[in-house]
């Protein structure tokens, strides 16, 4: 049996299954005022965007702020620096990790002004969507300047990256495109479901939330083709999604706080905390980060917590 038969084939079988019952919140719980809502993990602690400033919290409370003008969308980490677009200047601001200050302030543009996107991570370079009409911008930390642009779909501004490649999706467009950091150009193309949203890749696979059917779709990299979809909810609006721990890691706002698919299977596995809104997560070995900016909470779910929920 091929692979791409195989992922099918678990797909199929995780969309039949009865999914588990949402339980109630049992995670450590962190007041954060204001709007925290992105998050990138720094060691034993997380940095999260908020109204007018990004900050960076401990479970024990908040370690520094750094004030900017609009801190937008999903951040990365890399070079010693954290990675943020900010949607009111236009552009990528790199901060000092061990300093917490503002090191260089990058033009880029900004594909989707509402925020709704990702600074990633990988190739020795920082990427980001940049235009709405269909760019992507590579910065070379070394200089803290552009590098490349890549010509992507229109309406591309979800990123991620893995398995050697930027993983780009247009919302508009319905696509999911890959990119080689060799050639700056796109490789391959696979057509995706209603309004795709946010992405990851890892645990074998790429993992698009297809946010008006309520599914993720599975995309094995081998071969650049769907390998199935997995049913969550009826919708799987402004969430997020992060892979580790042989799991899928979704963050929702309906039914839960997130919802964790297994790999392997294709299933979902748990569906963990009682519904909170949107807000954004990140997976660690130790536990879960997830957010809720409409309830003004950080919260901590540890790997001894998660095992009660599955």
């Amino acid at each position: 049996m091929r692979k791409s038969d195989l992922f099918v084939l678990m797909a199929l079988a995780g969309m039949a299954a009865v999914a588990p019952t949402a339980r109630a919140q049992v995670g450590k719980v962190i007041a954060v005022p204001g709007f925290a809502d992105f998050l990138a993990v720094d060691g034993k602690t997380v940095w999260t965007t908020n109204k007018g400033r990004v900050e960076r919290w401990s479970r024990k409370g908040k370690l520094a702020e750094v004030a900017m003008e609009h801190p937008c969308g999903a951040m990365a980490i890399a070079s010693g620096s954290l990675w943020v677009a900010d949607c009111a200047k236009g552009a990528v601001v790199r901060i000092d990790l061990r300093t917490a200050a503002v090191i260089a302030t990058i033009p880029t543009g900004i594909a989707n002004p509402q925020g709704e996107l990702n600074v990633v991570a990988g190739a020795g370079s920082v990427w980001v969507a940049s235009d709405g009409k269909g760019v992507v911008s590579r910065i070379d930390p070394a200089t803290n300047a552009v590098a490349a642009t890549v010509s992507v779909d229109p309406g591309t501004w979800y990123l991620a990256w893995g398995f050697d490649s930027l993983w780009a999706v247009s919302a508009t467009q319905a696509s999911l495109q890959r990119i080689d950091p060799a050639t700056n150009s796109v490789v391959a193309r696979v057509p995706l479901g209603r309004e795709p949203g946010f992405l990851a890749a890892g645990e074998d696979s790429v993992w698009v939330q297809e946010q008006g059917d309520g599914t993720v779709a599975r995309i094995d990299p081998a071969t650049n083709a769907l390998g199935g979809r997995i049913k969550v909810g009826d919708n799987l609006k402004w969430g997020d999604i992060d892979t580790g721990g042989g799991k899928v890691w979704l963050r929702t706002t309906d039914d839960q706080v997130f919802a964790v698919i297994d790999a392997a299977s294709s299933t979902v596995k748990a569906r963990v905390g009682k519904p909170a809104g949107s807000g954004a997560l990140r997976y660690t070995r130790a536990g879960v980060w997830t957010t809720a900016h409409d309830e003004h909470t950080l919260t901590w779910w540890s790997r001894s917590e998660l095992k009660k929920n599955r």
